[in-house]
């Protein structure tokens, strides 16, 4: 049977059956693109809290803090303490207390990473004889001053480490568009240095999930994934054990959902957030290529 997504109810205020204990959504694509929540987000996370389960929010944008992604899903009518989002700035501060601590750092970054690596006792510098460590990040305000600074520290005094936020190649932005995200900058470090990262954090590495789960308790076999990308969000629920949920509201299409291989599949698909209020047989399996009994 060829890949089909759900077909959604259209009926408001439809009740659903809990599926999972815990949802953990990410939020550019999924939530939300851009300034705008996106349709059935806001029904969809209200019943599931009605309903028992635990939501969470897990973004690699390391932009914004907790708070401010709180704030924004808040002001868009999904009200969220800072204690349900988890962002690449958790998982990479988290690193680096356990693996670098007191450090003097060069952060490629905007704000809130920097203040994030002041609170975690780091030392913030452009000096690439004092500097430790080299932290890549999204960064629109990154220049050819940056850049110099990573390579003096990384290729010429050849005595720091290098990590990077997250993978992310892009952030998608409503209409097809999208602004150059952490992978971007950690190419162009690379290349200039030849020094590659020693440790990518948020999603899909493992270890961002074993913080969550610490935290909050929740049971990878009993919780899923949903977000609207194949290489992080359906990845990390491939490599944690979760149930994964695409949804194609933001980078993947439907042509690119239909040509993955099985192996790397998401196990739902979905075309918008919501569909997830479907009665579980009337869910896709997209890895077995039929519904979900």
């Amino acid at each position: 049977m060829p890949l089909t997504s759900t077909t959604r109810h259209e009926a408001p205020g439809r009740a659903a059956r809990r599926h999972f204990d815990s949802y953990l959504f990410d939020l550019d694509g999924t939530i939300y693109l851009g300034a705008d929540l996106l349709p059935g987000a806001a029904e969809l996370v209200a019943t599931l809290r009605a309903q028992g389960a635990r939501v969470l929010f897990v973004s690699n944008n390391p932009t914004r803090s907790p708070q401010d992604y709180a704030d924004k899903l808040t002001c868009l009518g999904i009200p969220t303490g800072h204690e349900d989002v988890y962002t690449s700035l958790v998982a990479t501060t988290a690193w680096v207390r356990k693996h670098a601590p007191g450090s003097t750092v060069f952060p490629i970054s905007e704000q809130p990473l920097v203040d994030a690596l002041v609170a975690a006792g780091c030392t913030i510098s452009d000096d690439p004889e004092a500097i430790d460590l080299v932290v890549a990040s999204y960064d629109r305000s990154f220049d050819y001053r940056k850049l110099q600074v990573a390579f003096d520290t990384l290729f010429v005094h050849g005595r720091a480490r290098f990590v990077a936020t997250n993978p992310d190649r892009f952030c998608p932005f409503p209409g097809g568009r999208g602004e150059p995200d952490c992978a971007s900058v950690v190419a162009a470090i690379t290349a200039a240095t030849g020094v590659a990262c020693e440790a990518v954090f948020g999603k899909p590495d493992p270890a961002f999930l074993e913080i969550i789960a610490a935290e909050t308790g929740l049971d990878p076999a009993t919780t899923v994934m949903v977000g609207d990308r194949l290489s992080t969000d359906v990845a990390f629920a491939h490599a944690t054990g979760m149930t994964s949920a695409l949804v194609l509201t933001g980078e993947t299409d439907r042509a690119t959902a239909l040509r993955t291989p099985a192996a790397q599949a998401p196990t739902l698909l979905l075309e918008r957030v919501d569909d997830l209020l479907q009665p579980a047989g009337h869910l896709w399996d997209s890895a077995r290529r039929e519904v979900r009994a």
